[in-house]
């Protein structure tokens, strides 16, 4: 028996537990192991092993490939970041589809999304190609856009181990990035939120004119992805964010896709409870205007400085949007000019709903100057918007 086939018997006997070998697996002329020959004893199959060795094989080739495809100075994408120039700061939040940081590009200010692919050889293949597809999803749609009512995207990178991010515990310094991570780096915008704007003017409620405003800033991006064939799906106030200006831009396209030409070719359950329309949560084919009903629901939610059905289970909600036409209460002191549009935008017909385009000119035309925005919780005697006494 030569080294070789002695270092192969070896390593075979070290898998404890993936299965058994006969005795007459091996080949008595030569002393190598005969395929024909071979014999596994089902129950000594672990496959829970088997799987996590693939993976981190699996791992390790695709790191191969990344670091291969470097070396031989293959060109990079359009949209791909020099990581040396990155410098991740500090954690901002976390959510569904990636954890954001902060961080400086080439000296400016970015906000740096990481895709949570997970310890190398933790992921399953499946979760890794779904996560991939995602991030190449969102660049596709993202990389393109130039609106400044849509926050501008710098730059990408996937499969890279050379970025360094922030432990939780500050004692820990920074850990390295599994090999098969990716990050979307765009403008950071200080203003934060617009879902924890309306949430920090909750009481004292917003100036009309700063509603209209926000509602022409959010409604001229969508009226821009639209113009692109582009359906956001996930509209919400926590995907909108504001600069130092109050300069309201779109944000998050995780869930964004090329709207497809046939309309049921889209279907399923995409975006966040409270904002999605009745034919998406119904299951039904949708297009662009998901998206209108959407902003409906945040033009109230801007104008109440509140959120829709704080009370209701997702269940509840979803049956009564649906099957009783369930809607947010419009204050009885909102301008008629304005609760027209809500109506307009969340009407249970996608085809009776407004095009983006209209919905800004029509939001251009009202007047701001007489006031009409929400009484203050803290004035004498609280707010009556809601009261059924209150006259229209």
């Amino acid at each position: 028996m030569d080294a070789k086939n002695s270092d192969e018997i070896g390593e075979m006997s070290k898998l404890k537990g993936v299965g058994s070998l006969s005795d007459n697996a091996l080949d008595r002329n030569n002393g190598s192991i005969s395929s024909r020959d071979m014999i596994f004893r089902a129950d000594k199959i672990d496959l829970k092993n088997l799987d996590v060795q693939l993976e981190k094989h699996l791992s390790r080739v695709w790191s191969k490939n990344v670091e291969s495809q470097s070396k031989q100075n293959i060109p990079k994408e359009v949209w791909e970041i020099d990581p040396s120039k990155l410098e991740i700061r500090y954690l901002v939040a976390q959510g569904t589809y990636g954890t954001v940081y902060r961080g400086t590009y080439n000296s400016q200010d970015v906000a740096v999304k990481l895709l949570d692919w997970g310890e190398d050889g933790m992921s399953t293949a499946a979760e890794t190609t779904a996560l991939r597809a995602s991030f190449k999803q969102e660049v596709a749609v993202w990389h393109k856009l130039d609106n400044p009512n849509v926050t501008r995207f710098i730059g990408a990178s996937m499969g890279t181990s050379q970025l360094k991010i922030p432990s939780k515990t500050p004692s820990e310094g920074y850990t390295n990035l599994p090999s098969r991570a990716c990050c979307v780096v765009v403008e950071f915008l200080a203003g934060g939120t617009l879902k924890k704007f309306l949430f920090k003017n909750r009481k004292k409620k917003l100036a009309f004119k700063i509603v209209i405003q926000l509602a022409l800033d959010l409604s001229r991006g969508l009226s821009y992805l639209h113009s692109k064939k582009i359906v956001h799906r996930d509209v919400k106030a926590e995907n909108m964010l504001l600069d130092t200006q109050r300069t309201l831009k779109i944000a998050d396209f995780g869930v964004a896709r090329v709207e497809a030409q046939n309309p049921r070719d889209m279907t399923g359950e995409t975006g966040t409870l409270g904002y999605m329309a009745p034919e998406v949560l119904d299951g039904k084919p949708y297009d662009r205007k998901c998206d209108v009903y959407s902003f409906g629901i945040c033009l109230w939610e801007i104008y109440c400085c509140d959120l829709p059905y704080p009370d209701l289970s997702f269940a509840e909600v979803s049956s009564a949007v649906v099957r009783q036409n369930l809607r947010p209460e419009i204050p009885r002191c909102c301008p008629s000019s304005l609760a027209s549009i809500m109506k307009k935008c969340w009407d249970a017909n996608p085809e009776k709903r407004p095009n983006m385009d209209e919905v800004v000119r029509w939001l251009e035309a009202i007047d701001t100057t007489r006031g009409g925005g929400m009484i203050p919780e803290d004035q004498a005697g609280g707010c009556f918007c809601f009261a059924p006494t209150r006259g229209p």
